[in-house]
C-alpha cells in the first residue's frame, strides 16, 4: 500500500509559499475542455463521460473489479463513488476498538485499503471518478446511530460540548445535523471540524496520487453553501500544495433546476468548476429535456459555460412513479442536449449496469463516435413536423444524429441538396444498419425510424 501523506497541518498557512510560479501549472488528467468548455478532456482528448454501476459506493462493492470490466468492455468510462458506509458489509473509515467505541485518531485500514484499490482499478482502465466526499445519508436517520461521527460511538466528541445530536430522526432535507454546521462561518464547531479535516485528509492522500478523480461535496444537499464552499477551497487548495488542479461541485436536493440552491453552484465558476444537474433528471420527456437546455443556455449566457454532469440518471420499474424507459430516454437525451457525462443510478432508482443499460451504453458510445460530437450543437430547430417528445437532434451543420425514444416520422430540413447517407443502431439491441442513401427533396428529407422502441440514426 502507499504511504498516505501527513495530515495538511496549516494548510491555508502555507498555500501561497508552496504554490508553484504563476503560468508553470500544466493541466494533466481530467479537465475541462479549451475548445470546448461544457465537455471533459482526459489524456489530451476530448471525451464523452458515459457510464452504469450497481453501486453508489463502488469502492465497497464486491466483484467490483469485474464490474468495471464489464462496464469498460461495453463503451462506459464514467463511475460515481460515495465515500459511504451505510450498505451491509461495508466498513467504516474509523477503527472500532476493543470497548466498543470508535477512535476518530485511528483509520481502519481495510476502508482505506479499498478505497486505493478501487482507484488504481478505475485508473487502469481510464474511467473517470466523480466522488461525493460527504455521503449525506450516512448522517442521518438510523445511519447517524451507528456512524462513528456520532458521540455516543466514538471516544473523541460529547454531544454537548460539540453540539452534535446523538438522534437525529430526520430526513436530511431537514438539515437536523448540526455535523454539517461544523465550519468557521456556520457554528464554527472545532473539534468536529477538526476529525472532518482529518477524513478529508486521509481521502485526499490517496485520491491526489490520480489524475482522473473528479469532486463532488455532497449528494441532495439542503445544508448552507457555506460548508459545500469551505470543502471545495479546502480540497482545491489541498492539491495546489502538491502542485494540481482539481475540479469541484456540489449536488443540492431541490429537482427543479431554478431553485436558488442550484444558482450556488451555477453561479459560482470560481468555486465549482463544474455542474451536475442530476435532480433534472427526476423529471422526464419534453420538460426533462427544456430544463438541461435552459440551464446550459444560462451558463453560456452568463459567461459561466463548464462541463454539465449527471451522475445519477433515475428511472427503473422497480421505483415508484417511474419506468426503465423513462431512464434510457433521460440518458440519451442528456447526451444530444451537450451534457458532459450521464450515469445510470444503481437500482432500485435506476437500472444500474444492466443488460439495458450495457445496450445503451454501447450504442450511445458507437453513434456518438461517428460524427463530430462536440462541434454539434441541439439542433430541434431542424425537425419538422415533430410532436412532442418524438424526436431529438443534434447537428455540427454538415453532420446529424437523430434520436426517436418510441419510433416515429419527422422531415428534416438538412440545410443542403447534397447526397447524405443515413445508418440506424437498434439501441437497446446494439444491431445497426447498413448505410443509405438519404433521398433529399427542397433541402429536407423525410425520415422515419426502422421500428418502435429507442432508435439513433446518423446522418453524414
Amino acid at each position: 500500500m502507499k504511504n498516505p501523506t501527513p495530515p495538511l497541518i496549516g494548510l491555508f498557512v502555507l498555500l501561497f509559499a508552496c504554490m508553484p510560479p504563476s503560468g508553470q501549472t500544466e493541466l494533466k488528467g481530467i479537465h475541462p475542455g479549451k475548445d470546448h468548455q461544457q465537455f471533459w478532456t482526459y489524456h489530451g482528448q476530448e471525451m464523452l463521460l458515459l457510464g452504469a454501476s450497481d453501486d453508489d459506493n463502488l469502492f465497497q462493492m464486491n466483484g467490483v473489479v469485474e464490474h468495471l470490466e464489464l462496464l469498460k468492455q461495453n463503451g462506459g468510462n464514467y463511475v460515481r463513488n460515495t465515500m459511504s458506509s451505510r450498505d451491509s458489509g461495508n466498513v467504516w473509515p474509523f477503527e472500532l476498538m476493543e470497548d466498543g467505541l470508535y477512535d476518530l485518531n485511528v483509520f481502519n485500514e481495510e476502508y482505506w485499503q479499498r478505497f486505493e484499490t478501487f482507484l488504481d482499478e478505475t485508473n487502469k482502465r481510464d474511467i473517470i471518478v466523480q466522488i461525493e466526499v460527504w455521503a449525506t445519508f450516512d448522517f442521518y436517520r438510523e445511519n447517524w446511530s451507528a456512524n462513528p461521527f456520532n458521540p455516543k460511538n466514538n471516544k473523541n466528541l460529547n454531544a454537548r460540548r460539540d453540539k452534535l445530536d446523538t438522534l437525529v430522526s430526520t430526513h436530511p432535507v431537514f438539515t437536523e445535523n448540526n455535523f454539517f454546521r461544523s465550519v468557521p462561518t456556520q457554528m464554527s464547531l472545532h473539534r468536529p471540524l477538526y476529525y472532518q479535516q482529518k477524513f478529508v485528509d486521509r481521502l485526499l492522500s490517496y485520491s491526489l496520487n490520480y489524475d482522473h478523480v473528479l469532486y463532488c461535496m455532497d449528494n441532495e444537499t439542503s445544508v448552507s453553501a457555506d460548508w459545500g464552499r469551505f470543502w471545495a477551497e479546502y480540497i482545491k487548495k489541498a492539491a495546489q500544495l502538491k502542485g494540481k488542479t482539481v475540479y469541484c461541485t456540489e449536488m443540492w436536493d431541490p429537482h427543479n433546476l431554478d431553485h436558488a440552491f442550484h444558482f450556488e453552484t451555477f453561479d459560482h465558476p470560481e468555486i465549482y468548476d463544474f455542474v451536475d444537474i442530476s435532480q433534472n433528471n427526476h423529471n422526464t420527456g419534453q420538460k426533462h429535456w427544456d430544463n438541461a437546455l435552459a440551464q446550459i443556455d444560462r451558463l453560456r449566457s452568463l459567461g459561466h459555460l463548464r462541463p454539465v454532469n449527471n451522475v445519477k440518471i433515475y428511472g427503473s420499474a422497480t421505483r415508484r412513479f417511474t419506468s426503465d424507459e423513462e431512464g434510457i430516454e433521460n440518458f440519451i437525451q442528456n447526451v444530444f442536449a451537450g451534457c458532459a457525462s450521464v450515469r445510470f443510478h444503481r437500482p432500485p432508482s435506476g437500472i444500474g449496469l444492466n443488460l439495458q443499460a450495457q445496450a445503451v451504453v454501447k450504442s450511445v458510445r458507437e453513434a456518438t463516435d461517428k460524427i463530430d460530437w462536440f462541434d454539434a450543437k441541439p439542433s430541434n430547430e431542424r425537425l419538422e413536423d415533430r410532436e412532442e417528445n418524438e424526436a431529438y437532434c443534434r447537428s455540427n451543420g454538415k453532420e446529424f444524429a437523430l434520436y426517436f425514444n418510441d419510433g416515429g416520422e419527422i422531415s428534416l430540413n438538412t440545410g443542403t441538396s447534397t447526397s447524405l447517407a443515413i445508418e440506424w443502431v437498434d439501441v437497446m439491441n446494439n444491431l445497426w444498419t447498413e448505410p443509405a442513401s438519404l433521398s433529399i427533396t427542397n433541402n429536407k428529407a423525410t425520415i422515419a425510424s426502422p421500428g418502435k422502441g429507442d432508435w439513433i440514426a446518423i446522418i453524414k
